[in-house]
């Protein structure tokens, strides 16, 4: 019997694949652009409006809790509807957000506006990848979201910079109010260069009980998690507020297994690479913004350092991922996901494990902190995109936008619990000048990204993902 022939993948990235990307990634820098700019505003607005720090919170947690909360159901919609449809006006949603951000006359005014902006966030975020991933070949599907990843990681870096320039040139006002031109830039170029997709399966009749159920879930959940960074994990109101977000999470499962069009699509848990990425990114989250969170307080709170220095050395490590991440893209496009994101989150783990080794209460700025977190952006390049790409890696394109919501729910709760978690560990210490509550923060950021790259490595499938598609229709 003659051998199969092996069809060599097809590489060929059309013009129209770039333009989708150049589109989709702007909205990317702008939202990461705004999440980082925000932080550095707070002194301005709490002088401002004159409210307390945990009122002033909400501006964040609030926009948190609505994007982990919308995720589900913006995908679920994007498949059904057609992605360009819904991301388009995501966008829309996300300027006027941005625009009563920047005119909000006090500090209620300004939350409210931060979750309606947060309801574009969501959608755009849901939808981002899968309008614009079929244009591009699978085999190189992987490149285009190191790309998007690279801006991403390039908005992080620049973002508290770019604020304080705004709010030192103008007022905080600016840094909601520039993504206004942004949006619009977006919004004359989308309907050009996005071309519209769907699920071609989906009849428009969304499971809307269970729409009710997974957001109500899914929003018991993230609000527990955001007060528990106030109120303390052992507080009975956010475990009464977690354990009923849990309950809900198996109705939502009865209901996904019997609806011809459910919020949550099971059938995605059997591509292995899907459910492997899933799980690791799990862990992997639970140390990726708490351990950002960490090295910010410890050198401010536990060394003393100025708002500048601490910038100055925060910044080298995403610096480096800038520039990684694009490569890693076509790295793991050839030669698959496993060990690139194995070795990455290895990585960061150990970039962590000599914070908790080699610091101590004498500020080491220059010679211990910020060479071991050139160790953890290297890392960090090697995987904040790559997740996005390997969940994806094997998913039909029909099935992208509720399968990389699922995926972002996912990442997006671990985010928040991380910080929760780090937030507890640190006030272990008798007080903010203590090492041992920095210690233990950077022993449980490392011990998760060691979990993540032992369970990748474990459980995501060898290859590429066109040398699977080979494999299984030859086998």
């Amino acid at each position: 019997m003659p051998e199969p022939t092996v069809v060599a993948p097809d590489t060929t990235i059309t013009r129209q694949a770039w333009l989708a990307l150049s589109v989709t990634t702007l909205v990317t820098f702008l939202v990461v652009i705004d999440l980082s700019a925000i932080n550095v505003a707070f002194p301005s607005i709490r002088e401002d409006f004159d409210v307390s720090r945990s009122q002033l919170s909400w501006v964040v947690s609030g926009y948190n809790v609505t994007v982990g909360a919308l995720l589900l159901l913006a995908g679920r919609l994007g498949d059904s509807l057609g992605r360009r449809r819904v991301f388009l006006p995501g966008v829309v949603i996300f300027l006027v957000g941005s625009l009563l951000s920047g005119l909000a006359p006090n500090a209620s005014l300004l939350i409210a506006a931060r979750v309606f902006q947060a309801t574009g966030g969501a959608v755009t975020m849901a939808t981002s990848f899968a309008v614009m991933l079929p244009d591009f070949p699978p085999a190189r599907r992987s490149t285009a979201i190191g790309i998007a990843g690279a801006a991403g990681s390039f908005g992080a870096v620049v973002g508290p910079a770019f604020g304080a320039f705004l709010i030192d040139a103008f007022n905080w006002r600016a840094i909601f109010l520039v993504n206004v031109p942004l949006c619009i830039l977006v919004l004359v170029l989308g309907p050009r260069f996005l071309r519209e997709s769907s699920d071609p399966d989906a009849t428009g009749r969304i499971d809307l009980l269970g729409v009710v159920i997974g957001t109500a879930a899914v929003t018991f959940v993230m609000f527990a998690i955001v007060q528990s960074e106030s109120l303390g994990i052992n507080d009975a109101r956010v475990i009464a507020l977690f354990l009923t977000g849990l309950v809900l999470f198996p109705l939502l499962i009865k209901r996904s297994r019997t609806h011809p069009e459910p919020l949550l699509d099971l059938a995605l848990f059997r591509y292995r690479s899907y459910r492997s990425t899933n799980l690791s990114v799990l862990f992997y989250g639970l140390g990726f913004t708490s351990g950002g969170l960490a090295g910010s307080l410890a050198l401010q709170d536990l060394w003393g350092q100025s708002i500048r220095m601490t910038g100055l050395a925060l910044m080298p490590g995403p610096l480096i991922a800038v520039f990684v991440s694009p490569i890693t893209g076509s790295v793991a496009d050839r030669f698959g996901h496993r060990w690139v994101l194995g070795v990455g989150c290895a990585m960061c783990g150990s970039g962590y494990l000599g914070y908790l080794l080699f610091l101590d209460e004498t500020p080491h700025i220059w010679d211990h902190f910020v060479p071991l977190g050139l160790l953890v952006g290297l890392g960090i390049g090697l995987t904040v995109a790559t997740w996005s790409s390997a969940g994806l890696s094997d998913i039909p394109p029909a099935k992208f936008g509720v399968a990389g919501a699922t995926f972002n729910t996912i990442r997006q709760a671990s985010y928040a619990l991380g910080i929760s978690v780090v937030i507890t560990l640190i006030s272990l210490g008798v007080d903010e000048f203590d090492l041992a509550g920095y210690r233990w923060a950077w022993g449980w950021v490392a011990a998760c990204y060691f979990v993540s790259a032992i369970l990748v490595v474990a459980t995501f499938p060898a290859g590429s993902s066109h040398d699977r598609a080979i494999a299984q229709n030859t086998g």
